[in-house]
């Protein structure tokens, strides 16, 4: 297992330099000056010296390789620069959001797996039935759902029709400090819409890998030895049909990360979000490029984890062959 976490670890680093060298070349051909966008309104009575005068104070009038090189020693060395549209350092700025933003992804990703081995489990326990028809046609309706379009549905029904749960923010427009029961109210709408945008998949693994667990001989051995249904489908077969599920969830965390901005924003969830399309809209280069590694490293430890969370599961699979 060592062995083979190094392994992935090691050839992670050339992905991370190719990432962040890419995000410095797709911003330097961005449309978008990070100029203007630094200057503000300030910027449209500027003189042309003036604005020279401030590229030359923000880098950006280097070639992009050497702002690329610039940033990354400086980041390898703890220190990924200022952030020129949010006016305070990069490390500041992920330090205050990074927190919302795996608190949301942790709910939605406990409610997806969770309500999506309890359904696929029923589901599969009788195939074809009305539990299996209904759930199913949910789940392949869901897949086709965007998640902002989700989001704006259940702030029109939950927050505006039926005022039962806060429609955004993290605490209560009245209130000036954080509390857990805040929290946890305005976290209820964009953890469960991030969810149930992920519901889909969990649920279709485990409904089909139960299905066909259900069907192996040693689930009919064991019922034959008249094991009680529960302990069939919670010994052996959810065991079984769980292994193909546990390689979906390194595959999902792209999605999470893209639904997460999505959900983020509809809901205004004080996380990473907000600054991902401040500084993409504004080429902020050190904090976009900070931003970009930590989604990188983020799918590249959820592609280990499933590999080691497999492998624990069945060990027939080698760690280190």
């Amino acid at each position: 297992m060592g062995r083979m976490a190094g392994r992935r670890i090691l050839s992670a680093v050339p992905v991370l330099l190719a990432v962040t060298f890419g995000v410095f070349a797709v911003a330097a051909a961005s449309p978008f000056d990070p100029v203007k966008a630094y200057a503000g309104t300030a910027g449209l009575t500027a003189s042309q010296a003036e604005l020279d005068q401030l590229r030359a104070n923000l880098g950006v009038d280097q070639p992009f390789v050497q702002r690329w090189w610039d940033w990354l020693t400086s980041a390898l060395g703890g220190d990924p620069g200022d952030s020129s549209v949010l006016r305070q350092p990069v490390a500041d700025v992920i330090a205050e959001r990074i927190g919302w933003s795996a608190l949301l992804a942790i709910a939605a990703f406990a409610v997806a797996i969770l309500l999506g081995i309890a359904l696929g489990v029923l589901a599969a326990r009788r195939r074809g039935g009305w539990l299996d028809r209904s759930v199913s046609s949910a789940a392949y309706t869901l897949e086709a759902a965007p998640a902002f379009w989700l989001g704006l549905l259940a702030i029109w029904f939950f927050a505006l029709k039926l005022g039962a749960l806060p429609a955004g923010g993290l605490t209560d427009t009245a209130s000036d400090t954080v509390t857990p029961g805040q929290v946890i109210s305005h976290l209820m709408l964009p953890a469960g819409v991030l969810g149930l945008s992920q519901l889909p998949w969990f649920f279709l693994y485990v409904r089909q890998g139960v299905g066909d667990a259900l069907a192996e001989d040693p689930v009919r051995g064991a019922r034959a030895r008249g094991l009680a249904e529960r302990t069939v489908l919670t010994g052996h077969a959810l065991r079984s049909g769980m292994l193909p599920m546990l390689t979906l969830i390194g595959s999902r965390v792209p999605e999470l990360i893209t639904g997460a901005l999505l959900v983020e924003t509809v809901f205004s969830w004080p996380g990473i979000a907000a600054a991902t399309v401040q500084a993409a809209t504004s080429v902020d280069f050190p904090l976009l490029a900070a931003l970009t590694v930590l989604a990188t490293a983020a799918v590249l430890l959820g592609n280990l984890l499933s590999d080691l969370l497999y492998g624990l599961a069945d060990p027939r699979v080698g760690f280190d062959g």
